[in-house]
């Protein structure tokens, strides 16, 4: 499996993750921007975020392009 293909296997799986722990628990906005340490949403957000920023990055390397 290439980089690009794990990348976006492990953004899917952090979503089911988020999604069921949703679902179970509901989630509160101060819990997921943040979080104290022991929650289990703590850093979530922001490493979701750099992952996705950097398959936009892979992509933009791809086709030669930049944002």
């Amino acid at each position: 499996m290439s980089d690009k293909q794990e990348l976006i296997a492990k953004l899917l799986e952090m979503q089911k993750k988020f999604i069921d722990y949703e679902h179970e628990n509901g989630v509160e906005m101060e819990d997921y921007f943040a979080g104290d340490e022991s929650h289990p949403l703590h850093g979530f957000r922001q490493e979701y975020m750099d992952l996705a920023n950097k398959l936009v990055d892979m992509a933009h390397t791809e086709k030669g392009s930049h944002r």
